[in-house]
């Protein structure tokens, strides 16, 4: 799934997986280009678990806020920014963010995933849903090349797409 997108992240790719969850990453190094800003990337506590695209421009705002509330930060990216602000405030972390960005955290210890993108929807967020998986990308591609995704046409959604240019479901 990740080949069918390396265009997007030619510096590195990244796999998480456990008993529930598999998250995989292609990395375009831009803030951090150590290995500090590697993904998916693991909180301190090793509970939450982020991929991360985009853009998060007020980052180091938030970065500084975090550290005067007792956070300690590893690396210079803005995604570490968006694991600590999901560890300190949540999902209203998102409200606090300036930029274009989606992004999924993998919560190990509740079993829960959080997935998100910037109000715009400026960064690609895509996702199907099969009988046993909740499989999601950036690219519509890279989920099509899992083997229980089926390769058929939605009319119904088609004539909405088309007629609203987006889906309310």
């Amino acid at each position: 799934m990740t080949d069918a997108i390396s265009h997007r992240g030619p510096d590195g790719e990244g796999f998480y997986i456990d008993r529930f969850a598999g998250l995989a990453h292609r990395r375009l190094a831009i803030i951090d280009l150590s290995s500090a800003g590697h993904q998916p990337m693991i909180s301190e506590n090793g509970q939450f678990i982020l991929v991360f695209n985009g853009e998060i421009y007020n980052f180091q705002e938030l970065r500084s806020e975090l550290e005067q509330a007792g956070h300690r930060f590893n690396s210079n990216t803005d995604s570490e920014v968006i694991l600590i602000s999901y560890i300190e405030w949540g999902e209203e972390c998102v409200i606090r963010f300036n930029g274009m960005f989606a992004f999924a955290i993998w919560d190990r210890l509740n079993d829960t995933m959080f997935i998100a993108r910037d109000r715009y929807g400026i960064k690609p967020l895509y996702y199907t849903l099969t009988p046993k998986l909740f499989i999601f990308a950036s690219e519509q591609k890279a989920i099509l090349e899992h083997p229980d995704v089926k390769r058929s046409v939605d009319f119904e959604g088609l004539i909405e797409y088309f007629t609203f240019q987006n889906f309310f479901y």
